[in-house]
């Protein structure tokens, strides 16, 4: 049975509410950017491997410029960062469509993609900073990461459907600049909320360079992120080439917010329980059981048939991202605690890219198939590093 008194108790606390309302429009270009922009460049360019590569761009910006980020908000506070993002995130994305709408040289497009990676508003990072800070009893903190991951969730459901829309009736520039515009909006109004006006800074900080990173444990953390998830980027672009095989390819959309409603699902029935297991063994568990539902897409040809399979498919998914982001959040120091959410997000977002990028140019030559194999043999391989690396 799934009990709902943890979420309740949770969201009964002074400002979590609020918090998580505030910061939802934030966040929805997590599920519109991605996608957006690859559906974008193949229909400009015709070519799944250039759209792998920017959207593996875009990507790369975001990983390489988000533990930046992250100290500065340790440092100084997430007020300012915001702010900059704000503003600098939807410029670069409008630019990002009118280099590919004049056919730019492909340089002028990647530089934008970068661009508005590395700027995008680090919202999710500043929201688990400060629920850390202010929940000390581990039950709630389970409770608000996976309330945190099932808003992530529900943004990936919304925004695919959001891009399955605005792809259908106008384009899929128009689907970018709404991301634009959702990031913009979203920043500014999670500025305005207590949960920032309480947010509590560090006063001792490490001298170590790389910082959350010169942990061992939390570096090897970083590695099984990166491997697991470029299971995501591979199935990203495999339900995308799926439903361009089908001729419709706004489907895709629809294809991954039906997979995010089993992984909502998952992410719900997580956080209710109180679970005996080692969080190591967990997330070794977690990532083969992702394997094991994934591998079944490579079987399906019929659509009704595929999207059916997405919601099992997706049940494992976030609570994998649960317990990583619990490990996260027992692993760093408290004047590492944006940053180390960062570099999380760092890593998640690399896997992410080098599943894009390997997932466009394996379709030039294989067939969409592979793709999942693919994923599945990633993810279960991620499951045997987890159990090896985590527990030494």
């Amino acid at each position: 049975m799934i009990s709902l008194a943890r979420y309740a108790n949770l969201l009964a606390l002074p400002d979590v509410l609020p918090a998580f309302v505030s910061s939802f429009v934030g966040r929805i270009p997590i599920g519109i950017a991605g996608l957006a922009i690859l559906l974008l460049v193949q229909s400009v360019e015709g070519s799944y491997a250039q759209a792998g590569l920017t959207g593996a761009t875009y990507v790369a910006g975001l990983a390489a410029a988000a533990p930046l980020l992250g100290r500065l908000i340790d440092r100084i506070g997430p007020r300012r960062v915001l702010a900059a993002c704000a503003l600098l995130y939807p410029a670069a994305l409008l630019g990002l469509v009118a280099a590919l709408l004049n056919r730019a040289p492909t340089a002028v497009s990647l530089v934008f993609a970068a661009l508005a990676g590395a700027s995008f508003p680090p919202v999710t990072a500043c929201q688990r900073a400060w629920l850390r800070q202010k929940l000390g009893e581990d039950a709630l903190l389970t409770a608000a990461l996976s309330l945190d991951a099932l808003m992530v969730e529900l943004v990936f459901i919304v925004g695919p459907l959001l891009v399955a829309l605005l792809v259908a009736v106008f384009s899929p520039a128009a689907a970018v600049m709404a991301a634009a515009l959702c990031g913009l909006l979203g920043s500014l109004q999670f500025m305005r909320t207590r949960a920032l006006a309480n947010w509590s800074m560090a006063t001792h900080f490490s001298g170590a360079f790389l910082g959350p990173v010169a942990e061992p444990r939390f570096a090897r953390l970083l590695v099984l992120v990166v491997c697991y998830a470029s299971v995501f980027g591979l199935v990203e672009i495999g339900v995308a080439a799926f439903a361009a095989e089908t001729g419709r390819p706004a489907l895709a959309g629809v294809l991954l917010g039906v997979m995010s409603v089993g992984s909502a699902a998952g992410a719900l029935a997580y956080g209710t329980r109180h679970w005996h297991l080692s969080l190591t063994r967990q997330f070794s568990y977690s990532l083969g059981l992702m394997g094991v539902g994934i591998a079944p897409l490579a079987l399906f040809s019929q659509t009704l048939a595929f999207a059916l399979w997405c919601v099992i498919a997706g049940i494992a998914m976030t609570p994998t991202l649960i317990i990583q982001a619990t490990l996260v959040a027992k692993s760093v120091r408290p004047e590492h605690a944006t940053e180390g959410f960062t570099w999380s997000a760092t890593a998640l977002l690399a896997g992410v890219g080098l599943g894009l990028a390997g997932g466009g140019l394996l379709l030039e030559h294989g067939a969409v198939a592979t793709l999942f194999v693919v994923a599945t043999l990633v993810s279960i391989a991620a499951a045997l590093l987890a159990r090896a690396s985590l527990s030494a």
